[in-house]
């Protein structure tokens, strides 16, 4: 697994997104209407996210399944290690999500394919 992304919930992209692009410089990498905002925050890329894609509600860190890997047996791992799932495994409009909580109470998002 990699961490990518940090998704950042908010209320409405377009008016969350003036924050981060002229507060902070951030540029925007790629946006998907008004559910989701990827932005350049070097390393790591900042996705604003909203409406359906709105999966969390604190910002959270979200890893994506490395090729061959899979996101049953990475919950299963996870859960051995004392996460508790909080929203299974479920198609999105690009891949498979999974929500869970890691032992101190902080919100983590998995995404692969199936």
């Amino acid at each position: 697994m990699q961490a990518r992304l940090l998704l950042y919930p908010v209320a409405d992209i377009d008016t969350a997104l003036p924050f981060f692009t002229e507060g902070l410089g951030l540029s925007v990498k790629f946006r998907d209407g008004d559910r989701y905002c990827a932005l350049d925050a070097g390393a790591l890329t900042l996705a604003l996210v909203a409406g359906e894609e709105k999966l969390v509600d604190q910002p959270a860190l979200a890893f994506r399944m490395e090729e061959g890997e899979e996101i049953d047996a990475a919950i299963a791992r996870l859960v051995d290690a004392g996460a508790t799932v909080t929203l299974p495994a479920a198609q999105g409009p690009h891949e498979t999500r999974a929500v869970l909580q890691t032992p101190e109470g902080f919100s983590l998002v998995l995404s692969g394919k199936g």
